[in-house]
């Protein structure tokens, strides 16, 4: 009788931990890809005719395609404090890119990003996950800020970055048309290492690689994962493959920044074939894919938006996103174009918390909302704040446009840009006009002066180095 007992007992709780496994492994993976510096049209399936990005465009044609997602800045560092803690980058002092220190002080700007911030990682790893960063950091530690706290302590168990980033990292080499080799920030060395050179046009397939080995790892232990895939494309200088570097420079800076382009769809198809064509990992990975700002003047383009990279006007702040997750979607939302809907990249920490059923950390600042069911298909609803903006304190004067508004502010079908003071509004209905072209401040004053007091009283709650 006692030794029956036994072997009950030890089957419960064999029954136990083997269930508790089972559930732990269905926990849902997540793949952010962040691109940069890529313009809103320049995917094929968003527009661009000069080149072709079909292992992309295969998410879209299986996921869903919105047309009025934005990000939180128009240039780099911003952008990605913004999208890692789901709070405006202004609440951190970064509110261009990271630079040298006198040139941070100069702007009123932090070195890096303060490792208190709620980053979505650490959540996510606080609740069981495996958490990897494999790309462009520039949250801290960059050019002569070698003193930045490591990746590690923001949340990731492993990190791969480039030079403007603190641990291990990926460091380009260039050859061009003559074959001859040179390299790009070869002082990023003192920023910690082991460092890896290779050549620029294969650095992508280099994060690749890693993030594919760090899955690898997770799927065999059982785990589930957040990834970050963040290129250093397709920013310049732009250096496509060897072989292709010579007929792309006679076709000038769009050429290469075309080829680039090519060159890095090819890249990051190797992590969709990967996810694709493992059943496990197809049925529980969600794959998003955006741009963090709009692209560099004369290289990438952004259709009929206005504006490019560090302006406030929609080509430097609209980016278009790629969700894919064919386990999470309705079939009827597989393939389609989303519009109408409008959120922010603000918005993916608290939806990704909610995706992946983990709690929201106590007392902690968040500026996103929760727009899970739209980003799966299941609604078209949009979140229900205002989405706020001040410009780069270096780009007054950007891209052939001179004393650039101040700040800008997106709620319902009205966007406006104004200056710190409220003064010289741009009021545009940027549904009817997403090229804004007509300015209706004077004839919609009422919604004009509210949306100023909304964005001049946002931002003079936002903290001030």
């Amino acid at each position: 009788m006692k030794k029956l007992l036994f072997l009950i007992i030890i089957f419960s709780s064999f029954q136990i931990t083997g269930s508790a496994q089972n559930k732990e492994s269905k926990r849902p993976n997540v793949i952010l890809i962040f691109i940069d510096d890529m313009g809103w049209a320049d995917l094929s399936t968003f527009g661009n005719t000069d080149a072709q990005t079909p292992n992309i465009d295969r998410l879209a044609a299986e996921g869903i395609a919105f047309e009025q997602f934005y990000v939180n800045s128009p240039i780099c560092s911003p952008s990605r404090v913004a999208i890692s803690t789901g709070t405006y980058p202004q609440r951190w002092g970064i509110t261009s890119y990271l630079d040298h220190r006198k040139q941070n002080q100069a702007r009123g700007m932090a070195n890096w990003l303060d490792p208190s911030a709620p980053m979505l990682a650490r959540s996510l790893r606080q609740a069981g996950y495996t958490t990897g960063h494999f790309g462009k950091w520039h949250m801290g530690g960059q050019r002569d800020v070698a003193d930045a706290p490591r990746i590690s302590e923001y949340g990731f168990d492993e990190s791969l970055t480039n030079f403007e980033g603190m641990g291990p990292k990926l460091l380009p080499l260039t050859k061009d048309e003559t074959g001859k080799v040179g390299r790009i920030w070869q002082d990023a060395e003192i920023l910690g290492g082991p460092s890896t050179w290779m050549q620029r046009s294969e650095i992508t397939t280099g994060f690749v690689d890693a993030a594919i080995g760090f899955i690898g790892k997770a799927t065999k232990e059982n785990k589930p994962f957040y990834v970050n895939v963040w290129p250093d494309d397709v920013h310049s200088p732009f250096w496509p493959p060897f072989e292709e570097y010579g007929l792309a420079k006679e076709a000038g800076k769009r050429g290469l920044y075309l080829a680039v382009l090519e060159a890095m769809d090819k890249q990051i198809g190797k992590l969709i074939d990967y996810i694709q064509d493992d059943e496990s990992l197809r049925d529980n990975t969600l794959i998003l894919l955006c741009s963090d700002n709009g692209p560099e003047v004369g290289a990438g383009r952004s259709g009929e938006l206005k504006g490019a990279k560090g302006q406030l006007y929609e080509g430097g702040i609209r980016s278009s996103l790629v969700v894919w997750g064919p386990g999470f979607m309705d079939e009827k939302a597989k393939g389609s174009r989303n519009r109408q809907s409008v959120f922010s990249a603000i918005d993916f920490a608290p939806s990704l918390l909610a995706f992946t059923n983990t709690e929201s950390p106590e007392n902690k600042l968040r500026d996103g909302e929760n727009v899970l069911k739209t980003m799966l298909g299941a609604s078209k609803a949009s979140r229900q704040s205002p989405i706020f903006y001040s410009r780069p304190p270096d780009r007054k004067n950007a891209n052939g446009f001179e004393n650039l508004p101040d700040l800008a502010v997106r709620e319902g079908d009205w966007k406006l840009l104004c200056d710190y003071d409220g003064g010289r509004p741009e009021l545009y209905n940027i549904v009817q006009d997403q090229e804004e072209t007509q300015n209706l401040a004077e004839e919609k004053s009422e919604i004009a002066q509210k949306l100023i007091e909304k964005v001049t009283a946002w931002y003079a709650a936002m903290p001030q180095l």
